[in-house]
């Protein structure tokens, strides 16, 4: 089936690539048969992402790592929320479903469209066609008492610090109490957009990085850092010649990303709903 995928929206088919060709491999980091299934389905020359083994490890690893936190969550507070923003065509709500959380899955129009033929709405699973700093989209999540996670996979590193910050500070003012998942990039990499292997085939340039995790606390007195996940740390027999460079601490911090887990504060102690009060931030 073909798909008209530019710009920015194009880079959602780098992960499912990566997914899919993962699922196919020996002893696979993580397995994504719906991946698989789609990969096959759409008319689109995904060939020229083959020689892209970086991309492909880091996108199973971070896949990992976001599954891994993402099922914590949802094992803690088995009712909660979950917020994907900028979800591309991501299948994790298909991977972690417990029967009882509800998730809304928010990118652009078209990339909702292309979503919209693979994947099917439910009372408890949503798309929402919607710019992420279209901030009218949090009227459309219903998060009520509930505790709520947001995801960011691959997208702030495309926007200027300013509209990330923008889009932190609305956050923190519509999920107070809520948990904050997204994949940060540093400087340097961030310089290194047209020596990319996957991104500078499509054409498009990263803007934005951070050196550790930490540095958010300064976009909002109520965002608090929690911990971070270098994926060099995890699976170094498939990062090659790579993997002997970030065994030097000075290029592990600079030359990979990581995951990074936040939460956002209550802005007073007596706001927190009832049967909350164990998902309160300090």
């Amino acid at each position: 089936m073909k798909h008209h995928l530019n710009g920015l929206s194009e880079t959602s088919l780098i992960p499912l690539w990566a997914r899919a060709a993962e699922t196919g491999r020996p002893n696979p980091i993580v397995k994504d048969d719906l991946a698989v299934k789609i990969v096959g389905k759409m008319d689109y020359d995904f060939s020229k992402f083959n020689r892209a083994w970086m991309s492909q490890v880091g996108v199973a690893i971070r896949t990992m790592l976001l599954d891994s936190a993402t099922k914590g969550f949802i094992d803690a507070h088995p009712d909660c929320v979950i917020i994907n923003l900028g979800a591309g065509l991501d299948t994790r709500y298909s991977r972690l479903d417990n029967g009882r959380i509800r998730w809304h899955d928010l990118d652009l129009p078209e990339p909702i469209r292309v979503r919209r033929v693979y994947f099917e709405e439910s009372p408890r699973y949503r798309m929402i066609a919607k710019s992420i700093f279209d901030f009218s989209w949090i009227k459309d999540v219903h998060s009520a008492d509930l505790p709520v996670l947001i995801i960011a996979e691959g997208i702030l590193m495309y926007f200027e610090e300013a509209r990330v910050r923008d889009l932190m500070n609305s956050l923190v003012a519509a999920f107070p109490g809520a948990e904050m998942l997204f994949e940060m990039m540093t400087p340097a990499l961030v310089k290194k957009s047209k020596q990319h292997d996957t991104v500078r085939k499509i054409g498009v340039t990263f803007k934005w990085g951070i050196q550790h995790g930490r540095e958010m606390e300064a976009f909002n007195p109520a965002i608090r850092f929690v911990e971070e996940w270098n994926y060099f740390d995890y699976h170094k027999d498939r990062w090659r010649w790579m993997g002997w460079l970030a065994l030097i601490p000075w290029f592990k911090r600079r030359f990979n990303d990581r995951i990074v887990r936040l939460r956002f504060a209550w802005p007073h102690p007596r706001s927190v709903p009832h049967g909350m009060a164990g998902f309160q931030s300090g």
